[in-house]
């Protein structure tokens, strides 16, 4: 069978943007997006000055971390190797967005649903070349079966100097290039020369396209109104303000010959926000104070009453009702939040993950009855055999899918799952025992750790995805 993939040809690549286009046509794909687009960087100081640019797109990785991750298969491997998707099938999670190392895919802001380049699968089929191939006036993106030692892409790959993307994902791209420096690579490599409206998604496109209207006038001007009151202050100001000021500026054009980055496609920005740091917290609330109850009655630290075991359960009930509401408000498409469960893809932990907590929640729900129904309270012990493992891989089980998210750096932190199994005993040590005891230093305390938690499980979920993809 075939394994499609691309050549980018840098020798010949003028920067014309014209397979963007062309992309955008064949697939009508909406503004603000791209599938594939042309990144600009801009290397040393006049007069020894250089412009590059190179095409971006999915590498069509043979072991793509985006299908792994997907909920429901919406995104999957073709028998030719194109990893196409399947937008009636996609729930909005962005987990795919997270797992690619490439940037390569976004929220269409008119379906609500994960896309990308699928490799003209259309065209491919009725023989055709992808329309970015068809269009390219230098012929500079090559396409190919790459395991066809006949095609011209496979005598390319094997008899010129190419290199890939990120090799060191693991994820072995099917996208290669002749003669791209580092700097266009590695995005770590090239600083970002500014923002604008147009230069990140969270002012009205993508994933943010509902926010739009309100967002419009957000666009950053900062670089413009710091430069200009620069210039009045150094036209104004004193010897000694004038001297400061022309050494901050000294310094900016020293380092002006460093790799920037003066067009690329705009920023996804922060696609997981607070309902996900929410999510954590409440889940761990709702797992971590059963789990503590439990353990305290068991070393007898703690005589279990009805009253204690109905705030227990309580608790946890209800806090892991708002998890499931938290993680429903976070998709794109929560009309569809049902998929996940109906149409599971296995190897993915948001599925694992969907299931333990239904399955924490039907133990609670039972041990609830057991108090409603006034049976003998050793069926909450019993069914505690069940809830504890249960309720800690429902703590713990987010340190799984954070480390499918290949494209952050929440994947290379090995020890995340004790990370996680530790702050879900903290946090139901904090709820648990002011709950037993009533007193209110141990509320206090109770009550800055949570709030730590909280503001630590934000940290978490945003830092990495404020890392540079591309």
């Amino acid at each position: 069978m075939a394994n499609y993939g691309f050549v980018i040809d840098n020798r010949t690549c003028i920067g014309c943007h014209a397979c963007t286009v062309a992309c955008k046509s064949e697939h009508d794909v909406p503004i603000g997006v791209n599938r594939t687009h042309v990144k600009y960087i801009e290397k040393g100081s006049y007069p020894d000055s250089t412009r590059e640019f190179s095409v971006h797109r999915c590498n069509h990785c043979e072991d793509a971390p985006c299908t792994t991750i997907c909920p429901t298969t919406a995104l999957f491997t073709r028998a030719d190797g194109i990893v196409d998707f399947d937008d009636e099938r996609c729930i909005g999670c962005k987990s795919c967005m997270q797992a690619c190392p490439y940037d390569a895919l976004y929220i269409d802001p008119n379906k609500g649903t994960a896309a990308k380049c699928n490799y003209c699968a259309h065209r491919v089929e009725n023989s055709y070349e992808p329309a970015c191939v068809i269009v390219c006036p230098t012929e500079s993106i090559v396409s190919g079966d790459l395991d066809d030692p006949s095609s011209k892409i496979s005598e390319i790959v094997s008899t010129q100097n190419t290199t890939v993307r990120k090799p060191e994902s693991g994820t072995i791209p099917n996208v290669y290039y002749i003669e791209a420096s580092e700097e266009m690579l590695d995005p770590a490599a090239t600083d970002v020369t500014g923002y604008g409206m147009w230069t990140d998604q969270a002012f009205g496109v993508g994933h943010f396209a509902k926010y739009a209207e309100s967002r419009l006038d957000e666009a950053d001007t900062q670089s413009m109104i710091v430069q200009l009151a620069l210039e009045k202050k150094a036209r104004k100001s004193a010897p000694r303000d004038q001297a400061i000021i022309r050494d901050v500026m000294e310094r900016l054009a020293d380092e002006s010959g460093s790799a920037k980055r003066s067009y690329d496609q705009p920023s996804k920005g922060v696609l997981w926000g607070w309902e996900v740091s929410a999510y954590i917290w409440t889940k761990g609330i709702a797992s971590g104070t059963y789990v503590v109850a439990v353990l305290a009655m068991l070393s007898g630290m703690v005589e279990m009453s009805d009253d204690l075991w109905a705030m227990t359960l309580g608790v946890g009930i209800a806090f892991l009702a708002l998890t499931g509401l938290l993680l429903v408000i976070d998709l794109d498409r929560p009309d569809r939040f049902l998929y996940v469960i109906l149409r599971p893809n296995w190897d993915s932990w948001l599925v694992k993950g969907a299931y333990v907590l239904s399955g924490y929640g039907g133990i609670l729900a039972l041990s609830i009855g057991v108090l409603l129904l006034d049976l003998d309270r050793s069926f909450i012990v019993y069914l505690a055999i069940a809830g504890v493992p249960l309720a800690l891989l429902t703590g713990v089980y987010t340190a799984w899918l954070l480390g499918q998210a290949k494209g952050r750096s929440w994947s290379e932190d090995t020890l995340l799952p004790a990370k996680f199994l530790i702050e879900t005993l903290l946090i139901g040590a904090a709820v648990f025992f002011p709950m037993a005891l009533m007193d209110p230093l141990a509320i206090l305390v109770g009550t800055v750790i949570l709030t730590g938690i909280l503001v630590h499980d934000n940290r978490l979920v945003v830092k990495p995805q404020m890392e540079p993809l591309l």
